[in-house]
């Protein structure tokens, strides 16, 4: 039996979001919900399940997968056993190269009926397309996926309200005709293509992705909030965090890499700095999520030696 491999992060890796000079953010909740059953797809497997809901934000130079295209090393995995390591590795050389802004990860409720929830997703102009998947598990290879898809509407407004029914999909790696087939390479590779309609599948909706727009932080707003300095960074504990004096923050919170928060603090709106000690933390990458008292909110990197 195929089986899903969860990597240690809770809610959304925001690690690698780049705020960016003069740009409107958008903030969504995005929320894929299951109706996978054996009435619409076949007599299910022991232990139906769906891998962590996986992606990106990102512009049109790039594309992580593609219909009637060959799937990637990575999508390949996220298929065939649920694992992300080597789409996460593909995501990140897209942020390096700037055609990507951030990973997205969220892991499922439990069974078939699962459902997963990417909250408070920050979404920049210059990376507005969103891709997803996760594995149909266990399968052979099949998955659903969202392919570069734009929070942007034709007249460049973020759009406020989807709702979208998804459909199962094979990645064209894996031969097998039912939920617990062999494994059986596809040799050569096949192409990625659409299971609608398709044994053990029928013509009905696995799924509903749902995404909706909670907040825009408008550019002057957002100019104001990407002001705020961190220093030193990298540091050993003790920061000093400058320039946010009108900037009406309310709170500052501070995460470590697996999501947890270790530290919050409230602010005086009177104050143009504050110091933080974090001399307690390991060693490791943190991000600092200051929200106003509006409840918009930006988030910087700090590296902790």
């Amino acid at each position: 039996m195929k089986k899903n491999v969860l990597l240690l992060f809770l809610g959304i890796n925001l690690l690698n979001f780049q705020f960016l000079n003069g740009q409107s953010i958008a903030t969504y909740d995005i929320t894929f919900t299951s109706v996978w059953n054996s009435s619409d797809h076949g007599t299910l497997p022991n232990n139906p399940h769906w891998s962590n809901l996986v992606g990106a934000t990102h512009n049109n130079s790039v594309t992580f997968f593609e219909l009637n295209q060959m799937a990637s090393l990575g999508i390949k995995d996220v298929a065939e056993e649920g694992i992300n390591t080597e789409f996460m590795n593909e995501v990140n050389t897209a942020i390096s190269n700037s055609y990507a802004d951030q990973w997205l990860q969220q892991s499922f409720s439990s069974g078939a009926l699962g459902s997963a929830t990417l909250s408070d997703v920050k979404v920049s102009e210059d990376f507005p397309l969103l891709t997803l998947v996760s594995m149909i598990a266990p399968s052979p290879d099949w998955f659903i996926g969202l392919n570069g898809y734009s929070l942007l509407d034709m007249s460049n407004e973020w759009k406020t309200s989807i709702s979208m029914d998804m459909f199962p999909t094979d990645a064209g790696t894996d031969s097998g005709v039912n939920y617990e087939s062999p494994n059986e390479v596809t040799t050569p590779q096949g192409d990625i293509i659409s299971l609608q309609g398709v044994s053990p599948f029928n013509s009905n909706k696995i799924g509903t992705l749902t995404i909706t727009l909670v907040s825009v932080l408008n550019t002057k707003e957002f100019e104001k909030l990407n002001k705020i300095g961190i220093s030193p960074n990298p540091s050993h504990g003790l920061i000093v965090i400058s320039s946010i004096q009108e900037m009406d923050l309310e709170t500052i919170e501070v995460y470590n890499i697996l999501g947890k928060m270790v530290n919050r603090k409230k602010i005086d709106n009177n104050t143009d700095s504050i110091h933080l000690n974090l001399e307690s933390q390991i060693s490791g990458l943190y991000l600092l999520k200051f929200i106003t008292v509006s409840g918009e909110s930006t988030t910087k990197k700090l590296v902790i030696k």
